[in-house]
């Protein structure tokens, strides 16, 4: 046990049969219920059987409504009381039965103890750790989306309910997936406005909403981060501490800030966080147009701003924004940042009030936020138990039920880039010896890459292979960066097997917050490796590849003997039993790109620091991501195999859509290449789209269906764009009929150089795989 213990430790599983690590597994959690736990409580305020007095305050009357219980609480506290709750490790308040409560919790892809207010005991010892982010978002199925949500809030509340957790969770991480380098990729839903903001505001609501609907309420609080045009942590000694993005007004509005809109207004999400870097000269957590304005002003964000961690301390000490901490504080707070992740205010607030930089209302109003998202979680309504989720405890932690989902969020997220005829899927039953070779093979923690918990348990490739045939293994490099292969051992065992499954890729020490990569090749000798396996084998071999972002990896996909290729994103707590899954055939894999692959040249011409979306020919500049790259990929967004054939043939769409204008509108006497997408001439704009798919083959199988329009050359707008995505469950040889409903000025419109959306007039083009179809706008 002890060896079994320390191999889990070091991110690589031992070499034991399924079935004796079964046995160990099971002999582990057989200890737990003998064992004598602590049981601790949950932190809340009103607990009026500790302090009867509390009753009488209006803020614990919970027949009052938030806003009339928020200003009974900000009126009873003193200035300095006040700013305790300006920060994350937010102080106490005994004199009014308020205790201290920590804000910084995280569940990116799970309950994790990244943040100080999650912590992991013997009472609860781990949480279903579900794919990271990356791979999630390429299932496309925005139902899975919500549904981890659910679990994830689920096992929160039963942590807090024991005190090991809070109610507080900041994420989902939105950012787009704009360069491939960037360490933190792996954390998001990938390269598009759309589905990311599909993922956002589904992770969302399965965190947030309660049993009941009631929206007023909140199970756990969500935080959609890192706001804004943050994609940058540490390339070649720029850093995300002191970069200025610089971001043109049409970027923003057409790529940057969509997710996070969606994360408001269809979310309704509680919290937004403010990122550590600037945009066009001015730190994100310290410009009012952006946060005041956009998030609390245009969109009616319903909870609080905070800042990344330390991120106003960072534009005083790091970026110098202001001569005095004080002024810092003051812009923060003046900005519209409720709550800094750190003690940067509370060092300095007082400070700056009595400097006459700040007004104490100002305070007032952004603890009222604070303390509004707190009521809506009902940390001020007494004792959590004789709530709603008030029973849920340990025993709702790691279910079957959840650990079954992580599987199947792995299992529909897979995507299959490349398979020869008779290569997969494997045959268990003709398969008498698999040889399983690779850094990656048989690890564990680098299956969940960062912004974990601790899992539930561990599947590794290699024992999610062993479950079907023998095999033999070799983990072909001491580590990922593969400064020497074991090639001929490597080669021998491939000789000798039937198949030959290769599990390469990469792990957290090369990409990861804080460390972008440089370049997009196989680290080490890994290609080394490959080829010379691949040359040896005499069976069907297949590449795996574990990673967050793409590779340059035009050696494997050209090459005739390598017959499969997968990628695997990091896939969980269960993401060798899904790989095998799909190797084996138990599961028809339908998961597809959501970020472009690029070739090393890419990277070698296009600095990170360069923001631009959109290509310039002039300085040999192609753009980036599918929507605007003009060169040479090696696979694109949406790439993505089935084992099935699936068809797909248009059964009804529009060959014009007219725009109403006012009589005396300019353009009906002028020739105009837009119009702008106003709601007066919006309304009621919008026409169905129904196609019918069929599935060929023979296998049941999932097919991801997208809806990609090309408007007009006008306003330098996209060369493709995903309006719409579906998936569809279909059985081998049957069919079914899909319906996308287009909002004509939501999606069919583009954004000008000035940030202002437009309806393109001309020749539209939709596209459903090969099908295009024409489409007209006019007035």
């Amino acid at each position: 046990m002890t060896f079994f213990l320390n191999s889990v430790l070091e991110n690589r599983a031992p070499k034991v049969s399924v079935f004796l690590y079964l046995l160990i597994s099971l002999h582990c959690f057989s200890l737990i219920p003998n064992r004598v736990f602590a049981q601790t409580s949950p932190v809340f305020a009103c607990d009026a059987t500790k302090n009867p007095g509390v009753a009488s305050y209006g803020f614990c009357d919970t027949s009052q409504g938030t806003d009339a219980r928020v200003t009974d609480l900000v009126k009873r506290l003193t200035l300095q009381e006040k700013i305790l709750f300006l920060v994350s490790g937010a102080g106490s308040v005994s004199r009014l039965g308020i205790p201290k409560y920590e804000w910084w919790s995280e569940a990116l892809h799970g309950v994790s103890n990244v943040g100080p207010g999650t912590k992991f005991t013997s009472f609860v010892p781990g949480a279903t750790s579900f794919p990271q982010v990356i791979l999630t978002a390429a299932s496309f199925n925005t139902s899975l989306f919500e549904a981890i949500g659910k679990v994830v809030s689920t096992e929160a509340r039963a942590m807090y309910n024991v005190g090991l957790a809070g109610l507080t969770y900041w994420s989902p991480n939105i950012n787009i997936f704009r360069d491939p380098r960037w360490g933190r990729g792996q954390e998001t839903p990938g390269e598009d406005p759309l589905l990311s903001s599909k993922y956002g505001s589904s992770y969302v609501k399965g965190l947030q909403q309660t049993d009941d609907g009631d929206s007023s309420r909140l199970k756990v609080a969500a935080c959609c981060k890192h706001y804004t045009a943050y994609d940058l942590d540490n390339w070649k000694g720029v850093d995300r501490y002191r970069f200025n993005a610089v971001v043109t007004k049409q970027d923003m509005d057409d790529t940057f800030q969509p997710p996070f809109k969606s994360c408001v207004v269809d979310g309704n999400v509680a919290s937004v966080m403010c990122s550590y870097n600037q945009v066009n000269g001015k730190p994100t957590c310290a410009d009012p147009d952006l946060l005041a304005g956009v998030i609390r002003g245009q969109w009616k964000l319903n909870g609080y701003i905070v800042s990344d961690c330390d991120s106003v301390d960072v534009y005083y000490n790091n970026q110098h924004y202001t001569k005095t901490p004080e002024e810092a504080a003051a812009k923060a707070i003046l900005a519209g940042l409720d709550l800094n992740c750190g003690s940067f205010l509370g060092q300095h607030t007082e400070a700056a009030v009595k400097a006459g930089l700040l007004n104490e209302s100002a305070i007032g109003k952004a603890i009222t936020n604070n303390f509004a998202t707190l009521m809506r979680l009902g940390f001020f309504d007494g004792d959590p138990s004789k709530q709603p989720y008030g029973k849920l405890g340990p025993k709702d932690v790691c279910t079957l039920e959840h650990q079954e989902l992580a599987r199947e969020a792995a299992r529909q997220g897979i995507v299959l880039l490349k398979n020869t005829a008779g290569s997969l899927p494997l045959s268990p039953t003709a398969i008498r010896k698999l040889a399983v070779i690779g850094p990656n093979a048989n690890v564990t923690k680098t299956m969940i890459g960062n912004y974990e918990g601790v899992p539930c348990k561990y599947t590794t490739p290699l024992q999610g292979l062993t479950a079907s045939v023998a095999t033999t293994y070799l983990p072909g490099c001491s580590n990922v960066a593969c400064g020497t292969a074991q090639v001929d051992d490597a080669t021998k065992m491939a000789t000798s097997a039937d198949a030959t499954v290769l599990v390469m890729g990469i792990d957290q020490s090369l990409e990861r917050e804080s460390l972008d990569r440089i370049d997009l090749l196989l680290p080490g000798q890994q290609p080394l490796l490959v080829t010379e396996v691949a040359k040896a084998a005499k069976g069907p071999v297949i590449l795996v590849i574990m990673s967050g972002g793409g590779f340059d990896i035009s050696f494997a996909k050209n090459n005739d003997k390598i017959t499969s290729i997968l990628w695997v994103g990091y896939p969980g707590q269960a993401g060798g039993a899904a790989i095998a899954d799909v190797i084996f055939g138990y599961y028809n894999p339908s998961g597809r790109l959501p970020m472009t692959w690029y070739p090393q040249s890419y990277v070698d011409k296009v600095p990170m620091t360069n923001m631009n979306m959109r290509p310039d020919p002039s300085k040999g500049y192609p753009g980036r991501t599918y929507r605007f790259y003009t060169g040479e990929t090696v696979y694109t967004f949406g790439d993505g195999l089935s084992y099935s054939k699936f068809s797909h043939q248009l059964f009804k769409a529009p060959q014009q859509v007219s725009i109403p204008l006012e009589e005396d509108h300019v353009c009906r006497s002028s020739e105009c290449k837009s119009v702008d997408a106003v709601e007066q001439r919006c309304k009621n704009l919008a026409f169905d789209i129904h196609l019918r798919v069929q599935n060929k083959g023979k296998y049941s199988g999932r097919d991801t269906i997208f809806l990609f329009f090309t408007p007009p050359s006008v306003h330098k707008s996209p060369q493709k764009h995903l309006l719409g995505f579906e998936k569809v469950a279909l059985a081998g040889k049957s069919e079914s009929l899909v319906r996308f409903k287009v909002d004509v000025c939501k999606d069919l419109s583009v954004v000008d150089e000035l940030g202002t959306r437009k309806v393109a007039l001309g020749k539209h083009v939709l596209h459903v795989g090969s099908l295009k179809h024409s489409l007209s706008v006019r007035i």
